[in-house]
């Protein structure tokens, strides 16, 4: 029995793994990461999971789509074999002496991927069955894509290496065997001497390995084969492997030239396979090189990528699309700020607003006397989540209503995905008011705005943003360099049918005019913590607090008007999908965008200052009470949210040393939390500047409807299960008791 065992344990495949927890644990780490990603350990929130156990491709989740990830898991499998036979071969002088020694390490060595792959598979299953609530057949037919996708990528490196790769046969037949013993050093490999390590009683001990029919075959003695032959194997085999991960790097750096066609954008899963198997490349060519000096070599790889990234050719910024960078920047100070908030240009602003006001009243009312509700929409960041439920709500209130939510909606205001809904909502409200032939409340149109938009946003990031974006394309006379914030908005408008493909003027008339509500995009700037508001309309009274303007210097500037700032640089042509991807711009899935002034300014998600648009809402009603005293019979500000109201306390446990040195900074992980006191707060000074009778928040608030399953992710993916979920809490007890209150006040629909 202790034989066995140590037949066992000196068995080439467990020696392997040993060797890799001793040697490679950086790339023992890379599965375990994925592990982590794909269990929801890691990233549930954010619905990573859900790349890998529901890939999407050209908007199905089916057998092709499977099969993509497989052949992308085939790429990382076949780059960790070849980098690992790179850093380790040299200890196993055997394999030489075999026929293909490569496909035999890579048989032996396949004791963890095979593991990750079966486990990967039982996941999948799980999540479909349980989840998803597919039949078997469906789960099956997925399955057997991504087995078929793996195998396909390992035929196709098997055929290449067939024919590339030279083992002992080929140097005896062409008798290249010299005598020269001098140079016995793999090349790469520092201090790797062959002579030394061949021998029995110094090399790595492994008594067995398997062949390629998986059985076990005795390590025989190389001592007697010349270091040289052993060595010209080793590096012909480590060369060819050096060049197809180059080639492979290529191909993808090519396919970045493709991300216009949606045919090239595969899975999000699948790019994540490949980002690692790019990673296991480069760990594994610097470890190669450079050996014990590797850890000094990244980090000095490191400091030059910061070096040389600090300038603009090795550093692409993504820019506001439609923005003039050419023409002088604009200067940005505080004191710039501070002069226009006290000058007359807040005045005009108020009073073009008030103009929209009166034309909003008079087409809402019948006679002069007559005051209607005001409607203020405030919706929640949340990824598609948030944009899909905001719809729904919305779209159910609205047609509960008769249409009086929308007509009677002055202005929106939230973040990244809920206003990404409510951009879509109101656009299509456009249309219909324009004549065209639009169902405010078809639920195609939340399908729509809910559609994969990570897929292509991954893909990027791999085939494109990695190698530092190259390809440009033009909006009117400015060109500018193809990112995955140029491929998230081409998605955007694929989505809903180009819908969004227009500048930000392009709203400045029908809001005069009252068509439509005002709406205020609002990203926060990251060099100072304002927010920009972004506007076809004049908003510089949305700047300050109006003490400020009566009291110079009382409070201190909080806000940017985005149209009076760069009005030079031309803000009316930007992108209406750019103010949107600004207004939704998530740390490193979107890049942040640079703004033409001086200093630059860099500017990110809305939610950072105002996940729930809340200090929007307020400071307007707050800028216009006067006007809302006279005019109207109170203020119905209607809150969308896409996460619970009142978060659940945890309960007290132990916790370590070194646990209990991070408590005090767990509050910094609470940005959304702390945001809702503040906001509370705001909405309670509304309370008392309006009167109870004049002011009402009416609260939706997504949780998931179905018990035991897990709520939607923040993501910009959702899957089906998901979509499904977010649009039955519509149902909820406490949904279905804000839609009659909101009835109540406004009205129900005439018949």
């Amino acid at each position: 029995m202790i034989k066995w065992f140590s037949n066992i344990f000196f068995s080439f495949p467990v020696q392997l793994i040993i060797l890799h927890l001793r040697r490679n644990l950086l790339l023992i780490a890379s599965w375990l990461f994925l592990l982590l990603l794909m269990t929801g350990s890691l990233g549930q929130r954010l619905g990573l999971q859900y790349l890998f156990l529901d890939p999407e491709y050209l908007g199905a989740v089916n057998f092709l789509s499977f099969y993509i990830v497989g052949l992308a898991y085939g790429v990382f499998f076949m780059s960790w074999n070849l980098t690992t036979y790179l850093l380790t071969a040299h200890h196993f002088p055997f394999l030489a002496s075999l026929s293909r020694p490569f496909t035999k390490f890579t048989l032996n060595n396949l004791l963890l991927p095979l593991s990750f792959f079966l486990f990967y598979l039982i996941l999948i299953v799980y999540f479909q069955r349980i989840y998803e609530g597919l039949p078997f057949t469906v789960i099956l037919y997925n399955g057997l894509g991504l087995l078929s996708g793996t195998l396909s990528t390992l035929f196709l490196y098997s055929f290449y290496f067939q024919f590339t790769n030279r083992d002992i046969s080929y140097y005896r037949r062409r008798n290249r065997v010299a005598p020269d013993r001098t140079k016995n050093l793999v090349p790469g490999r520092r201090n790797v001497n062959l002579d030394y390590i061949k021998k029995d009683e110094n090399r790595w001990k492994v008594r067995t390995y398997l062949n390629e029919a998986l059985r076990p075959r005795l390590v025989r003695s190389v001592a007697h084969y010349e270091a040289k032959l052993l060595k010209n194997i080793f590096r012909q085999n480590h060369l060819n492997a050096l060049l197809l991960q180059l080639l492979s790097m290529m191909l993808l750096l090519m396919l970045g030239y493709l991300i216009d066609y949606a045919l090239f954008r595969i899975p999000a899963g699948a790019s994540v396979f490949i980002i690692f198997s790019i990673i296991a490349a480069v760990v594994g060519a610097v470890t190669y090189w450079f050996n014990e000096w590797s850890f000094a070599t990244f980090i000095l790889l490191l400091v030059a990528l910061n070096y040389f990234t600090s300038f603009d050719f090795f550093n692409r910024k993504n820019l506001a699309y439609g923005l003039n960078y050419e023409t002088e920047l604009a200067p940005y100070s505080y004191d710039k700020l501070q002069k226009i908030c006290i000058s007359d240009q807040v005045e005009t602003d108020k009073h073009q607003t008030i103009n929209i006001l009166n034309k909003w009243k008079k087409k809402r009312t019948k006679n002069e006397n007559e005051l209607p509700k005001l409607v203020v929409l405030s919706v929640s960041g949340g990824g598609l989540k948030s944009a899909a439920w905001t719809m729904k709500v919305v779209q159910t209130a609205d047609s509960l209503l008769g249409g009086k939510l929308m007509d009677h909606t002055m202005l929106i205001t939230g973040a990244s995905g809920g206003m990404l809904g409510m951009a879509y909502m109101r656009e299509l409200y456009l249309q219909q008011k324009l004549g065209h032939d639009i169902n405010l409340y078809d639920q195609q149109y939340i399908h729509n705005i809910s559609k994969d938009l990570l897929n292509s946003i991954a893909f990027t990031i791999v085939s494109n943003d990695l190698f530092l974006p190259w390809t440009k394309f033009s909006v009117g006379e400015h060109t500018y360099h193809k990112d995955r914030g140029y491929i998230f908005e081409q998605q955007l408008n694929e989505n809903t049918d180009s819908i969004f493909d227009k500048p930000l003027s392009a709203y400045r008339q029908v809001e005069e005019e009252a068509i439509i509500p005002l709406l205020y995009l609002t990203p926060s700037i990251l060099n100072d913590g304002r927010r920009m508001v972004i506007s076809p309309q004049g908003v510089t009274f949305m700047m300050l607090a109006p003490v400020g303007t009566i009291r110079s210097n009382s409070v201190e500037v909080d806000a940017v008007d985005f149209g009076w700032l760069y009005k030079q640089q031309g803000a009316d042509n930007l992108k209406f999908t750019t103010a949107l991807r600004m207004n939704a711009t998530y740390p490193y899935v979107l890049p942040v965008v640079h703004l033409p002034s001086t200093p630059m300014l860099e500017v990110v998600d809305a939610g950072f200052r105002d996940n729930y648009g809340i200090q929007t809402a307020t400071r307007f009603i707050q800028v216009f009470r006067k006007w809302i005293e006279e005019n109207t019979s109170g203020v119905v500000l209607v809150q969308i949210s896409s996460s619970e109201k009142i978060e659940i306390i945890k309960p007290d446990r132990q916790t370590g040393i070194i646990e209990s040195l991070m408590n005090p900074l767990g509050i910094a992980g609470m940005v959304l939390t702390t945001q809702e006191f503040e906001h509370d707060n705001s909405l309670g000074f509304i309370f008392d500047l309006l009167g109870p009778e004049k002011f009402e928040v009416i609260r939706f608030l997504y949780r998931s409807s179905s018990e035991g399953k897990l709520d939607a992710s923040v993501s910009f993916h959702l899957t089906n299960q998901e979509r499904e979920d977010v649009l039955n809490a519509i149902y909820l007890p406490q949904n279905q008791s804000s839609l009659r209150q909101l009835i109540k006040i406004l009205g129900p629909a005439k018949n």
